[in-house]
């Protein structure tokens, strides 16, 4: 059957009505052969094009579905690996080191050479593995303890599993060796796997020395005090060509950080009290109670920034005074005010992990201010 549409003849269309619009076209005339249209010439999708176009269309959807789930897990293993890492740990390392770096470098500026740029990032990623390394062993063996005090943390969690964890730490340990081994010669590694094997210790049975609170204190304080600020500051000085010296600036730092780190081991617990009673891990917090370990705390932080001022005051060759003396007075009264807050509070577990993570922030205020005194 043909439809012929005449190009002279009229084309008369019906009014509108209910029934709808119709077209009126007459059948007898005829139409030029350009307008003739026939079942054949009227060109369709062949059935081949119609299945390519169906499975290009069904592919598409499968990707969309897939990629979504995907991806999602992707960005919950990054966020179970950084939670894993403890992020104010890293933070705390990570401005440490570059403290001691700069501090190093300002005081040999003529010494200063891009080449050194590459090795100190090096070191710093040796850091953060071997603080990964410790932070991530002592999860391993407190999952029961941190599903109570820190059920957010991805064991506890169950975002990351136990085996994961293993093959986590383990390589960050390893990676960690090899760096320092690699770029900064035999006696700094040999204080880097020292400072690994007091952090397994710490944790791992059946030493477990963190059952013990003197010793984990001890060991929190070495590892985080002494071996960190000791052991930067001598590779630094090692990549500059230099042999090692104290300086009046480098072992006030060290000192402080080390009294910090104390500080920081005994303040750790305080939020923790619940599950420790639980585990019947015994700790200063659980014995001596909330509130004396805090004033504990608050007391030995403060005698280090009345000995801050007292260094500025009888060594003004080594620290400058305008600065270091009123930022650690000021620093001095924050904590006070803090520890007022806290009681304010009645030592609530919010109130308390709120000290706790202040007083964090005092420790990276010190290192970042420690290059310009």
């Amino acid at each position: 059957m043909e439809l012929s549409i005449p190009c002279c003849s009229a084309l008369k269309i019906a009014p509108l009505s209910n029934s709808g619009c119709r077209l009126k076209i007459p059948a007898s005339t005829a139409a030029p052969s350009y307008l003739h249209f026939s079942n054949a010439s009227l060109k369709f999708p062949s059935a081949a094009i119609r299945r390519r176009r169906h499975f290009i269309l069904a592919c598409s959807k499968v990707d969309a579905a897939g990629t979504g789930p995907q991806l999602n897990k992707v960005l919950q293993l990054r966020d179970a690996f950084w939670r894993f890492l403890r992020p104010h740990t890293i933070r705390g390392t990570t401005l440490g080191s570059f403290s001691l770096v700069t501090r190093a470098l300002i005081e040999n500026p003529n010494l200063i050479r891009w080449s050194l740029l590459l090795k100190a990032l090096s070191g710093l990623l040796a850091l953060i593995c071997g603080n990964g390394y410790i932070v991530g062993i002592n999860q391993i063996y407190d999952v029961g303890i941190d599903k109570v005090n820190k059920p957010y943390l991805p064991i506890a969690a169950g975002d990351l599993s136990e085996q994961s964890a293993w093959i986590l730490v383990l390589f960050l340990a390893a990676a960690g060796v090899a760096l320092v081994g690699l770029n900064f010669g035999p006696f700094i590694t040999k204080l880097y796997c020292f400072g690994l094997f007091l952090g397994t210790i710490y944790s791992v049975p059946p030493l477990r020395m963190k059952r013990f609170p003197v010793v984990a204190f001890l060991i929190i304080a070495t590892v985080r005090g002494f071996l960190l600020n000791y052991g930067v500051y001598y590779a630094t000085r090692a990549a500059l060509g230099l042999t090692f010296e104290w300086s009046y600036p480098v072992a006030f730092i060290t000192s402080f950080v080390t009294l910090f780190a104390l500080v920081i081991a005994i303040t750790k617990d305080l939020p923790d009290v619940e599950g420790d009673r639980k585990f019947q891990i015994d700790t200063l917090a659980t014995k001596l109670g909330v509130r004396n370990i805090a004033l504990l705390g608050s007391g030995l932080l403060l005698i280090n920034y009345i000995g801050s001022v007292a260094a500025a005051v009888y060594l003004p060759q080594a620290f400058k005074r305008s600065l270091m003396i009123p930022t650690h007075v000021t620093l001095a009264l924050c904590l006070l005010f803090q520890a007022w807050v806290l009681e304010r509070a009645n030592y609530t577990k919010e109130a308390i992990s709120n000290f706790y993570r202040f007083i964090w922030n005092l420790f990276y205020a010190e290192y970042a201010l420690f290059p310009f005194i």
